[in-house]
């Protein structure tokens, strides 16, 4: 497979926003759970481990894109949920969604019509569609149906269809 797979982190990857819904700093307590300051457990939707381990098991290479301000914690939350090892790039700052692509694509060389962009957020989908990058909205989080579908439109873009 020659895409690469971009997803945003906040109600993509976990059910809350890093920068409203949660306090940093984060830490992971004696059992394993991970726990934000005031001890709420933490957790990522069902389906992401499995999600990224069959991306990588397919060779594609994935980014992260999150226009959080709260860029520590997120990059902590990759960190304790062991995330990181996926990511092959993390575009994690305030700012439009479209400058996150840019940069990636610049960095990377993998042109926009390669990119599969996974988004909570209808904006980002609209914006980051206008660069040519097929973009696949997640209603309920990143799940096995949700990057089948991803992967069943990208092959669609790529024959024309």
């Amino acid at each position: 497979m020659t895409c690469e797979i971009k997803r945003s982190n906040d109600y993509t990857l976990w059910p809350f926003w890093v920068d409203t819904h949660v306090d940093p700093p984060f830490h992971k307590s004696s059992d394993g759970t991970v726990r934000d300051r005031r001890g709420q457990s933490i957790q990522l939707y069902p389906e992401v481990p499995e999600v990224l381990e069959r991306l990588r098991g397919l060779g594609v290479p994935i980014a992260a894109a999150s226009r959080t301000g709260e860029v520590e914690g997120a990059n902590q939350l990759l960190e304790l949920f062991d995330l990181v090892r996926y990511f092959v790039h993390r575009e994690i700052y305030p700012g439009s969604k479209v400058t996150h692509f840019e940069r990636l694509q610049r960095k990377t060389g993998v042109p926009f019509s390669q990119m599969i962009f996974f988004d909570d957020e209808k904006r980002n989908i609209v914006d980051v569609s206008k660069l040519g990058v097929t973009c696949i909205h997640v209603q309920h989080g990143m799940s096995l149906q949700t990057l089948t579908q991803g992967l069943d439109a990208f092959t669609k873009a790529q024959a024309g269809l």
